[in-house]
């Protein structure tokens, strides 16, 4: 148990009955019901749940959440600014709020995902010039961390800055403004806005290139003093399994900051494997992906080898 003495403490408990009287040579059973490590997952159905669904759709949704509360503590939200706010002025704020409230009234912790990121951007912001796209971007940072102060009080601050100033499948507004004003000033500028809104917000940078190109560019933000509480790592696993020696060059590579690292998206596959010739795993669209019994008894050691992996590394 050495390895996970950062897991453990110790305690000292005095049992008493309702009248006051010490219990002393008696069976005592004690339940773990929460921890401290975040164990989490999407939230996103508690959302669709707020919305009230049709009867047959909400008795499944209630279902689910219900199985999702027996095992995790620790959810996300989405915030993706095109299925936010898919026109001006016209927010998901109602049912996202209930959704974090929801979640919270259940001792879940709650993030929001993202704020800034260049994919799902809303598209009505192409109508404006680069300098207006940041003024709006800002302001929707202002408006959303300051609406769910105290709620969500973690964010996704901005997502896939390696790849930002360089994506070139589709136009988009953040591409635009990263591109003119480089990585850095860009994060700095969100993650200020994020910080001034809530001293207290606890706040990730996260992508999906694990390469030495992340690294650099979180030194660069460091350096230039961004209030980074988390690097985020994605690892969306298509075309199989990272292994344990990615695993663990992953970790110690980003371990050598100081800072805790947060696996945020997480994907191992229960069927068929993604071919490895895919290079963007959004180009493999197929009709149907269906988990079969040898997937699921891959996946299932799988993960368990990661996570008992993460959850033995005391940055995690």
């Amino acid at each position: 148990m050495e390895s996970l003495r950062h897991r453990i403490a110790d305690a000292r408990l005095s049992l008493v009955y309702p009248d006051g009287t010490k219990a002393s040579n008696v069976p005592v059973r004690i339940d773990q019901v929460n921890h401290r490590f975040l164990f989490g997952c999407g939230a996103f159905d508690t959302v669709a749940l707020m919305k009230n669904p049709p009867p047959d759709r909400a008795a499944f949704l209630q279902e689910r959440m219900q199985k999702w509360l027996g095992l995790f503590n620790y959810g996300t939200l989405p915030f993706y600014w095109s299925r936010y706010e898919p026109v001006e002025g016209q927010t998901a704020y109602e049912e996202t709020m209930a959704a974090a409230r929801w979640l919270k009234e259940r001792g879940v912790r709650v993030k929001g995902h993202p704020l800034c990121w260049h994919t799902a951007c809303a598209p009505w912001l192409l109508d404006f010039d680069n300098e207006e796209i940041l003024r709006r971007q800002l302001d929707r940072i202002h408006r959303d961390v300051s609406a769910y102060t105290g709620v969500i009080d973690m964010w996704d601050v901005i997502n896939e800055v390696v790849i930002m100033p360089v994506f070139d499948r589709y136009d988009n507004a953040i591409t635009r403004i990263c591109k003119e004003k480089g990585r850095v000033p860009l994060v700095r500028a969100v993650f200020d806005a994020a910080r001034a809104c809530n001293p207290q917000a606890f706040l990730l940078i996260n992508d999906f290139n694990t390469s030495p190109e992340y690294e650099h560019l979180i030194e660069s933000l460091l350096s230039a003093g961004v209030p980074i509480s988390a690097i985020g790592i994605q690892s969306h696993q298509h075309q199989g399994y990272w292994g344990l020696e990615k695993l663990q060059d992953v970790l110690r590579r980003y371990s050598r900051f100081g800072l805790p690292i947060h696996f945020t998206e997480n994907t191992l596959i229960s069927g068929t494997l993604m071919p490895p010739h895919i290079v963007d795993l959004n180009d493999w669209q197929v009709d149907s992906w269906p988990s079969t019994p040898d997937g699921e008894d891959r996946q299932a050691r799988e993960i368990c080898e990661m996570y008992s992996t993460l959850f033995a590394h005391p940055l995690v």
